[in-house]
């Protein structure tokens, strides 16, 4: 009696792209299955890529979340979208639809990026689960069948994770046969360090508001890390005094508030005590200043 042949292994690169709020780094943690992004109802949330890898039996998948598609009106937006340039040349493509919101000309310019990719693209529908009317889902889907050719089209909600598992399946199947990329353990290439930065900017982005959450950039100054205590000092930079003086809050309440959200948060995640410093600190017009973007992107991108 023959035994049935094992499938052959599959692994290769995921790069995942989208307007921005169309849920990318939603969805990224729900496959990967652990929180790599932050994630906030305001676009540009996410300002580089973020690697999370996903490894089972059959397959490894190396998922690159990437800045959504936008237009580049400063030096940091110009840079996030070259973030995204960058990531184009995956295996496979997922391009994330917010299925809720209104279709508009910038959605159509963004399936134009599409468009110069030779790999296969999935278009993704996500937050079907916030839809009243489950047909409109349908009418979209036909809408962007007439803008490109998508290799399949996949209605799934990273929040509940319905679909999940139809979407893991279409990446796998169109993943190059191969080994696994990286060791089994391996789940992001980030420091813990910039995802400390990360979850800081990320209550932030949550309890700030007006033009506060975009004017901010935060940067880990000192990371002292013991088995039982991490000991952290972040200086949390804004571009205006009147900034500074909403994100500090009466009394230094909101400050304190978002530091107390973020240190709690890193406890979960890095499993230890965390003691966490925050500074507030004025630099006019960071967001065009290129040595300040150097400094404050991990991977020196900008430059290279």
């Amino acid at each position: 009696m023959t035994r049935p042949q094992r499938a052959a292994h599959r692994a290769g690169f995921v790069s995942i792209l989208g307007r921005p709020n169309a849920g990318k780094s939603t969805l990224l943690n729900a496959l990967v299955g652990q929180k790599l992004a932050i994630v906030a109802s305001r676009p540009q949330t996410t300002r580089t890529s973020v690697q999370g890898v996903l490894t089972v039996p059959e397959a490894q998948i190396v998922f690159l979340d990437t800045p959504g598609i936008h237009a580049s009106d400063t030096l940091l937006n110009k840079y996030m979208m070259n973030t995204v340039r960058a990531n184009l040349e995956a295996d496979v493509v997922l391009f994330v639809v917010d299925a809720q919101a209104r279709f508009s000309d910038d959605d159509a310019q963004a399936v134009d990026l599409v468009k110069k990719i030779n790999t296969p693209v999935l278009a993704v529908f996500n937050k079907v689960d916030q839809l009243e009317e489950k047909p409109r889902i349908l009418a979209l889907i036909e809408r962007y069948r007439a803008l490109y050719d998508f290799a399949e089209y996949i209605p799934m909600s990273a929040k509940t994770g319905d679909g999940l598992d139809a979407l893991r399946a279409e990446i796998i199947k169109r993943l190059p046969k191969g080994p696994a990329l990286f060791p089994e353990r391996h789940v992001t290439d980030q420091p813990e360090r910039f995802l400390a930065a990360e979850i800081l900017r990320e209550k932030i982005l949550h309890l700030t508001r007006q033009e506060v959450p975009h004017a901010t950039a935060v940067m880990i100054d000192k990371w002292a890390d013991s088995a039982k205590l991490l000991s952290i000092d972040a200086s949390i930079y804004v571009e205006r005094p009147g900034q500074k003086i909403i994100l500090i809050g009466v009394g230094g309440a909101l400050l304190k508030k978002i530091g107390t959200l973020a240190r709690q948060e890193m406890e979960r995640i890095f499993d230890k005590k965390v003691f966490l410093q925050t500074f507030v600190k004025v630099r006019p017009h960071w967001r065009e200043d290129p040595e300040f973007l150097a400094a404050s992107d991990w991977r020196r991108m900008i430059g290279e």
